[in-house]
């Protein structure tokens, strides 16, 4: 069996997996139909999304027995249950994460029958797990943007700040526990799946060759010699040497701490150049020392004295961040033959990418901000309140569709000599 056609055996038509499947979908059109009369209407959006994505397959085909496996269904179906029978915070809080990210399975392998995307069953995990975030991520994005301008109470419901935010962050964090469960659950029931595919679920097979995409030279663009802007490079990499030196003397763990990763960072385009054959042109190599130095400057006093430094520096060290989910990702796409990334996949993966790290990012913030505080310390990170992290997450979102947009054409020749990498170290 193909590796792409591994995904149609997630569904099977035998009689009992069909009945309890739809079973699944009652349960989930109640919970709508409740939902409704009581006015929660998170929950209608979730059951009637959750319904959709469950009955595209039966739609497209006309076929009521063309279902997911009814144990996955049961995942999705354990926020209105647990809701019912176990309304304790913790469970309350997983579930929901854990069917997002059942739901993620099965938006991948509909996107894979039924478009020109073409997945295999690891790299489908791997989306998951990031979808899983980047929902957690989006939805309380769109809770903070409603609170502030319609005045509703999603999450300013009249708490402190940095209450809220303790809340949101515990969100994510089983946001992130659930996604990692439920791409376990997932990588085993491939491992050990036996059927065989549904017939009408098989994919074509993707494309033998690749949709070149043409590239460009960010250097060129900046319109300054290529020497000036390793002069520029080379000159931010010597402040940073300077205030990690100074952090040093005069023993400020956090700055010493920023300075020291942030250094380490510049340096990474010549170690990529080097050691791994990955040319990185001058241009791109300012662009990343750019964000971390500013980010720098941030930590030694400009995110007080300037108030937009923040959003500066989460915007571009976002599109960086961009910048290396698109290269991966294209990477993949030219390395891996059974995987085929249209455009529009590109752009809306390389989103769910930088969705997904802000996420991460903003967790090991809190929990480096409270270690700091248990130990009496000075934090290396900190957080300021509920305002404070989404509003980085939400120029996070901008500093990625800007890369997506205009920004991936200088990506190509890096992403193109990592796939060469690739298909050199697996012997392709």
């Amino acid at each position: 069996m193909s590796d792409h056609n591994r995904l149609a055996t997630l569904f099977s038509k035998s009689i009992v997996n069909v009945l309890r499947s739809w079973i699944c979908v009652l349960v989930l059109a109640g919970s709508a139909s409740i939902g409704m009369i009581l006015g929660r209407y998170e929950a209608v959006l979730f059951s009637l999304v959750a319904i959709v994505i469950i009955l595209v397959p039966v739609l497209m085909f006309r076929d009521l027995t063309v279902m997911p496996p009814w144990y996955f269904l049961v995942l999705v179906c354990l926020p209105v249950l647990s809701g019912t029978f176990v309304p304790v915070a913790p469970v309350t809080t997983f579930f929901p994460s854990l069917a997002l990210a059942t739901l993620g399975l099965l938006l991948m392998v509909n996107l894979h029958r039924f478009t020109s995307l073409r997945l295999v069953p690891w790299f489908t995990i791997v989306l998951t797990v990031l979808f899983t975030l980047a929902m957690a991520c989006t939805l309380n994005l769109f809770r903070w943007i409603s609170d502030i301008l319609f005045e509703t109470s999603f999450l300013l419901d009249g708490r402190t700040q940095d209450a809220i935010n303790a809340s949101l962050m515990s969100e994510f964090f089983y946001a992130t526990t659930a996604g990692l469960v439920g791409g376990i659950i997932f990588h085993r029931y491939f491992q050990q799946v036996s059927q065989q595919p549904v017939p009408r679920m098989v994919a074509p097979s993707p494309p033998e060759r690749k949709t070149p995409v043409e590239s460009a030279v960010l250097s060129e663009r900046l319109h300054i010699s290529t020497a000036r802007q390793r002069q520029v490079a080379l000159t931010m990499q010597t402040i940073l040497s300077l205030v990690l030196v100074y952090g040093l003397w005069t023993q400020q763990l956090s700055l010493f701490i920023n300075a020291t990763v942030t250094l380490a960072i510049t340096f990474i385009p010549a170690i990529l150049e080097r050691d791994y054959g990955i040319p990185i042109e001058p241009g791109l190599a300012l662009w990343i020392t750019s964000a971390v130095f500013l980010h720098a400057l941030g930590s030694i006093g400009f995110y007080g004295i300037i108030p937009p430094w923040d959003t500066l520096t989460h915007t571009l060290s976002a599109m960086v961040i961009a910048a290396a989910g698109y290269t991966t990702l294209r990477a993949i796409h030219l390395h891996a033959t059974a995987i085929h990334l249209p455009s529009w996949a590109m752009f809306i993966f390389t989103l769910v990418f930088v969705l997904a790290m802000g996420v991460i990012w903003e967790l090991l913030e809190f929990f480096t901000d409270q270690g700091a505080l248990l130990l009496g310390v000075d934090p290396v990170l900190t957080q300021h309140g509920i305002n404070d992290t989404l509003s980085d997450l939400l120029f996070n979102t901008v500093g990625a569709i800007l890369v997506a947009t205009w920004g991936t054409a200088y990506l190509v020749r890096v992403s193109e000599h990592l796939a060469t990498r690739l298909e050199s170290r697996f012997n392709v």
